[in-house]
């Protein structure tokens, strides 16, 4: 799986598909976590999020995670730009994060628009091991495409949701060709959903889960 071939082209592809949509699913939460010392962001893209989690958060370490060198490169360029003070507490790794392994805890854990790329047995395997690097009363923040329960909004998102999966297949080489629910994975690790929101007729999803400790 890799972006490098669509980078270049992902603002724009994102921009004619979904106008803000999908920047404002990234966002929702992001000021309704506190201060926190360290952060990881996996699948990092080409950083929109990365720039506005460091200008609402600007103590925050940041290691941010991307299989896609080329989006990597993106993210450094952009946040250099945007946020040319943020870059000396951000770090950003190039590697698949079936291969990765925590150095340290983490108080925030990022994957938005990332664990739909994945078939539902790496989705479980992804979240315990994210979970497994997360400190105590660890925030997890999450927006994603999601199927809305039934009438025309399921049809509206049944119809997305497979143009979604035929391009990225053959552009990407994603191994997903559906959508599958994580809540049940994040509960059997220990992080219970905090806040909420659909958009987009229900196909969009934004949502914030904080480790069950933290309420212990």
């Amino acid at each position: 799986m890799s972006f490098d071939r669509i980078a270049p082209f992902y603002r724009c592809l994102e921009t004619i598909a979904f106008g803000n949509a999908l920047q404002r699913a990234r966002v929702c939460w992001i000021d309704k976590i506190p201060s926190l010392k360290r952060a990881l962001i996996v699948g990092a893209g080409n950083g929109r999020f990365l720039c506005e989690l460091a200008r609402v958060h600007p103590k925050i370490g940041i290691d941010c995670i991307d299989g896609s060198e080329r989006m990597l490169q993106l993210a450094r360029s952009r946040l250099s730009r945007r946020q040319p003070d943020s870059l000396a507490r951000v770090c950003f790794l190039h590697c698949d994060i079936r291969n990765w392994s925590p150095k340290s805890p983490y108080d925030l854990i990022v994957t938005h628009f990332f664990l739909d790329c994945f078939p539902e047995q790496e989705l479980k395997e992804i979240i315990e091991k994210l979970s497994g690097a997360a400190a105590p009363g660890a925030r997890w923040l999450i927006a994603d495409f999601t199927l809305p329960g039934q009438g025309f909004a399921r049809l509206h998102a049944r119809l997305w949701l497979w143009i979604l999966y035929v391009f990225f297949r053959a552009s990407t080489g994603i191994a997903a060709d559906r959508i599958v629910d994580p809540a049940a994975s994040f509960a059997k690790n220990g992080f219970v959903r905090s806040l909420t929101k659909s958009s987009r007729l229900g196909m969009l999803k934004s949502d914030l889960y904080v480790s069950a400790d933290h309420y212990a």
